[in-house]
């Protein structure tokens, strides 16, 4: 009977990623999108839980998402990502769909991985932190994102080890570039830099495991909402020029995503059943607009480059607010957890049996989205509107 019923949600989920595929085909087509083929010279993605693809796996940290059955339905297995399948940089870079297997359990991903996997054409990237990430081996990009990391140094010190903001950016400046150098003469490394894209993906940890920590952290107790947001500003500004002094010239800075809303924060009994923590919302409206700021500030001050604001809060707000739209039935559980209505007061846990319609949910863990969530991320900053990605999209500023 089990089997007959997992059998029925995967036909089920088949479907739904079909009827998704046909209208992402119906986007691609009125706006003539060329998603396939190779746009940029790399990706570098720098980052948290978002977008950690295992720098984690090589750290003493307690934030690790390397077992089952986080990776269920990525291609491999658990790697070290902290959702069931791609994160939306996977979606955003990868171009080999070979890689992908072609089970039925995994069918219903290979024709959206199309769409939203190759949409600029860059293999997966490799952690940083993995000895193996040497040579040739980073000409297309490395990914230094950690669990846990945030723009201030001391955010997540409660897990251990992480890659903090500007840890991530010593990584690429003392390591990565040298071997860049010994694998190319100047001008070619120029070049190289000036047509790779730099994904910035931090706050959520800034507020989840600092600000909103106050047990553990005086950040609370130091600063209102708006001088917080300032000041991780002012930091996150000094980080990113950096980067740009080092060559690179285009950015994504993906903005914080609707932190009152996911299953561990309704899990914490401070709102009513069914509604998000709304005082969590209001207080990343600081960050989310002075980022957006930052962005406009930036392009005028850099001509020769361009920075893109992804504004995640609005893109999830959108499949929150209206899940059936998008084709999810549960927006407010987690798909794997533990606690209450929400599943979010402990996290997916080692060998958890996670729900069975994974694509309808749009949530993976406590905090995390999952895989279907993801591809709406990337499909909205590659190819939306300026209030999805401003002031041009990533597709846009790929062909510059």
């Amino acid at each position: 009977m089990k089997q007959q019923v997992e059998k029925m949600v995967k036909i089920s989920n088949l479907m739904l990623w079909l009827w998704v595929t046909v209208i992402l085909m119906k986007m691609q087509c009125s706006n003539g999108a060329a998603v396939a083929g190779r746009q940029v010279a790399a990706l570098f993605v720098f980052g948290d839980s978002l977008v950690d693809v295992g720098n984690n796996n090589f750290l003493s940290s307690l934030a690790k998402a390397n077992y089952y059955p986080y990776g269920i339905d990525f291609t491999t297995g658990p790697s070290g990502r902290f959702t069931n399948g791609e994160t939306f940089v996977d979606m955003l870079d990868e171009a080999n769909a070979n890689m992908r297997r072609t089970s039925m359990s995994e069918a219903h991903f290979g024709v959206n991985f199309w769409l939203a996997g190759r949409m600029l054409g860059i293999p997966y990237l490799p952690a940083f932190a993995d000895p193996a990430t040497v040579g040739t081996r980073v000409l297309n990009g490395v990914n230094y994102a950690s669990a846990a990391g945030g723009i201030l140094d001391e955010t997540g010190r409660h897990y251990g080890q992480r890659f903090s903001l500007s840890q991530q950016v010593v990584n690429f400046q003392s390591i990565t570039l040298n071997q860049l150098r010994t694998l190319m003469n100047g001008t070619n490394l120029s070049q190289y830099l000036a047509k790779s894209i730099a994904i910035l993906v931090f706050g959520s940890n800034d507020y989840l495991n600092n600000y909103l920590m106050p047990s553990l952290y005086a950040s609370s107790s130091i600063y209102s909402p708006p001088a917080y947001a300032n000041l991780l500003l002012n930091r996150y500004t000094q980080q990113i020029l950096a980067l740009y002094s080092m060559g690179f010239k285009k950015f994504l800075l993906t903005g914080v995503g609707p932190l009152g809303c996911i299953p561990y924060q309704r899990a914490s009994g401070q709102a009513q059943p069914g509604r998000c923590v709304d005082h969590v919302n209001q207080i990343l409206g600081t960050f989310n607009e002075g980022l957006r700021s930052l962005v406009t500030q930036l392009n005028a001050n850099h001509p020769s480059a361009m920075f893109l604001y992804g504004n995640a809060y609005t893109t999830f707000g959108d499949i929150i607010n209206s899940p059936a739209t998008y084709g999810f039935s549960v927006a407010d559980k987690a798909c794997c957890g533990i606690g209450g209505t929400y599943l979010g007061q402990i996290t997916c846990l080692p060998m958890q049996m996670p729900c069975l319609n994974r694509s309808q949910y749009v949530f993976w863990d406590a905090f995390h989205p999952g895989e279907v969530a993801n591809a709406n991320l990337a499909w909205r900053a590659f190819s939306g509107s300026p209030t999805d990605c401003y002031p041009i999209n990533v597709q846009q500023m790929a062909l510059l």
